[in-house]
């Protein structure tokens, strides 16, 4: 965003005429964007274990109707599954599906046709509705179980952690090589839970202390060592009134942002 207003700036300031701000910003954000997530999934390719996005904290007082759009467009579940998408096809089905842009716009800013742009949001769509993710419709419900599973997990409540996961359950962890972290994902009910139980034994031992945050629109936790700094977060995907996944981003350099990592 800062490369792209300096970019305006400067485009002024060396006489060119800008008709339309949003337009010249939208379309070089968007190619600075695509530029970067070539780049990236070049990085991802040589990514130690699980790729996840960063953690983002979000605002648990959002009202009913916030919620529901945050959910769907910030969601660790729906940032994995675009990362399936290309560089262009994301940026289109971004501009068209989400910020509502029309094709002759969106053209402009990806140098295609327009029906070179509506092929592509055709095909962005029909892969991302087939895989999106479901969430828990009501929120009581989801904070409520999201209490249960933390609670089961602090307790080393193995009962209380297998009735609150899913049959197919899963779990993710990302360390980048940089923490320890699961290295593939823990399929099942049974296998997810005697994982976890594990790291809360561990915790208890430690001192870590688990806070419960919005992490991405969803129910999760933050993870802090003795010392205050950060260890890990926690995000949790709940559906038909269970926990369907589990994702824990350990990398430090996912971290920084929330503030002081461990370096334990």
């Amino acid at each position: 965003m800062q490369e792209s207003f300096l970019r305006c700036h400067r485009a002024v300031r060396e006489g060119a005429e800008v008709e339309s701000p949003k337009a010249y910003l939208s379309a070089v954000t968007t190619r600075l964007a695509v530029n970067h997530l070539r780049s990236a999934r070049v990085r991802r390719e040589r990514y130690v274990g699980t790729w996840l996005p960063e953690p983002l904290l979000t605002d648990a007082t959002d009202d009913a109707a916030q919620h529901a759009e945050t959910a769907d467009s910030v969601s660790m579940a729906f940032l994995v599954l675009l990362e399936s998408l290309s560089p262009v096809e994301r940026a289109v089905f971004l501009l068209r599906d989400v910020f509502g842009y029309r094709y002759d716009e969106i053209a402009e800013v990806v140098d295609k046709t327009e029906d070179n742009c509506r092929q592509l949001a055709a095909r962005a769509r029909h892969h991302v509705e087939a895989r999106k993710p479901r969430f828990e419709a009501s929120r009581r419900q989801r904070d409520e179980l999201a209490r249960r599973f933390l609670a089961a997990v602090e307790e080393g409540d193995t009962e209380g952690l297998v009735g609150v996961l899913a049959a197919d359950a899963v779990m993710y962890g990302d360390g980048g090589g940089k923490a320890p972290a699961v290295a593939k994902p823990i399929h099942g009910r049974q296998r997810v839970a005697r994982f976890l139980l594990g790291l809360g034994r561990q915790a208890r031992l430690q001192g870590v202390d688990l806070r419960v945050a919005a992490i991405n629109g969803q129910p999760g936790a933050l993870a802090f060592d003795p010392d205050g700094r950060l260890l890990g977060a926690l995000c949790l995907d709940i559906a038909d009134g269970q926990v369907q996944t589990v994702r824990s981003i350990v990398n430090p350099d996912k971290l920084r942002h929330l503030g002081p990592v461990t370096d334990g």
